[in-house]
């Protein structure tokens, strides 16, 4: 029972933190390497999680690498809040029956909720974007997305071919997505906590990475350079359309 609750933490840490080194789960569980270790091979064995190698040209270093481990989907799966199934049949019954746009439009006003909910903690710090998304990271991990902000340099990622390149900035990432498995039938969830997250953070912010992908993180990059997004003061609730919305990002970037 001790070791299934030592795994646990060794599993929450890597949500929260990978890809991280055996050295590093050591250090911050306080556990020997050596009993991190026999724990990182058991969830290994119980494919719960597995290493990650770091894309090509990613910054190395020197000497001989250390291993770096994530969970792996079946990892997530056991962390991930239950009832997916249900979700996935209702939204598509809900497609089925009032068509695509009904969906798209439960996903925004879902997204909104959210934006509504971590708006008075994300103003409470400021306009700069930066600040910011770091009170929205720490308000989404205590809605359990295991959500942090690093520099770009902090971890690599393979640039997609045809993709552009992002300007110098931060990274929000989430580690864990309550909706993972939903999400992965219907991009709509993710595509509406983008727009959620530009306007909570007042920049326009690029959706880079999903867990619902098949990546081991999301991961949104927040610009340094960027139009701003006015955000609605702590009285102004958010009620702009999904359409208005679109039609506003349009006319900023022109």
């Amino acid at each position: 029972m001790e070791d299934r609750g030592t795994r646990n933490r060794v599993s929450r840490e890597i949500l929260h933190h990978g890809p991280v080194t055996a050295s590093d789960l050591a250090a911050t569980l306080g556990l020997t390497p050596a009993a991190v270790r026999r724990h990182l091979d058991t969830l290994t064995d119980q494919g719960l999680v597995c290493t990650w190698d770091p894309p090509e040209g990613a910054p190395r270093r020197r000497g001989r690498p250390a291993r770096l481990f994530v969970l792996t989907d079946a990892g997530h799966s056991v962390m991930s809040t239950a009832y997916d199934d249900l979700a996935v049949q209702l939204l598509e019954f809900l497609a089925a029956t009032a068509g695509p746009d009904a969906v798209r439009e439960f996903a925004v006003v879902r997204a909104e909720r959210l934006a509504q909910r971590y708006r008075p903690a994300v103003d409470a710090v400021g306009r700069d974007p930066h600040r910011r998304a770091g009170a929205l990271a720490q308000a989404l991990s205590t809605d359990g997305y295991a959500a942090s902000v690093r520099s770009l340099e902090e971890r690599g990622r393979r640039q997609p071919e045809g993709e552009q390149r992002p300007s110098p900035g931060k990274q929000l990432c989430q580690g864990h997505c309550p909706v993972q498995q939903v999400a992965a039938q219907f991009p709509q969830l993710c595509e509406a906590e983008t727009h959620a997250f530009s306007s909570l953070l007042g920049v326009h912010v690029q959706r880079l990475a999903t867990l619902a992908h098949g990546e081991h993180v999301c991961t949104t990059h927040i610009p340094l350079n960027s139009p701003t997004i006015r955000p609605p003061a702590h009285d102004e609730p958010d009620v702009t359309s999904h359409e208005e919305k679109s039609a506003d990002e349009h006319r900023v970037a022109s």
